[in-house]
């Protein structure tokens, strides 16, 4: 039998001021217009509502949105020093060695003077060597089609954000 209440999580985030939900939405997307979106929508019924309010909002983003999303994101090989979420989502860099990580380093730069913003990529679950051929994949992108690639992959770290939110206990 299937239970059709509100994950412990989401009832939580619903019940919050809105003052402290605006600031849970800012550390998992650091959109303000994302975020706004997404409280408008309060309370939630369930995750997938949630999880749809989220899409739909990334799909509505601006580039000057877009560009305030990443601006939350370190660079990939070097999470925020002291933040747990940033160093696990890239754990996937920190068994790599000094010359991959120089590697990555250096594709950052290029990538970030390029495009004017961090590579962005959902790190979840990939290995450094994958991150790296990523970034030597999309480095060649027209900037219209790497803002898109961009929206996708926030889009994904968004929604396994969302998902530790309406997960906790």
């Amino acid at each position: 039998m299937t239970s059709t209440s509100t994950p412990p999580g989401l009832a939580r985030f619903n019940a919050l001021e809105e003052s402290a939900a605006r600031a849970v939405l800012l550390e998992a997307c650091a959109s303000t217009a994302w975020a706004r979106r997404l409280l408008a929508a309060r309370p939630y019924a369930t995750a997938d509502d949630l999880y749809a309010t989220s899409d739909a909002a990334m799909a509505e983003l601006t580039a000057d949105d877009l560009g305030e999303a990443m601006g939350g994101h370190p660079p990939i090989g070097r999470p925020k020093p002291g933040d747990p979420t940033s160093a696990r989502e890239q754990s996937g860099m920190a068994s790599a060695g000094d010359a991959l990580k120089t590697e990555m380093l250096e594709l950052n730069l290029a990538y970030q003077e390029r495009f004017g913003h961090v590579f962005l990529i959902c790190a979840t679950g990939r290995g450094a060597e994958e991150m790296r051929d990523a970034v030597k994949e999309r480095i060649g992108n027209a900037p219209e089609q790497e803002r898109e690639i961009v929206r996708t992959e926030l889009g994904k770290i968004n929604r396994i954000r969302l998902a530790r939110i309406v997960a906790e206990d």
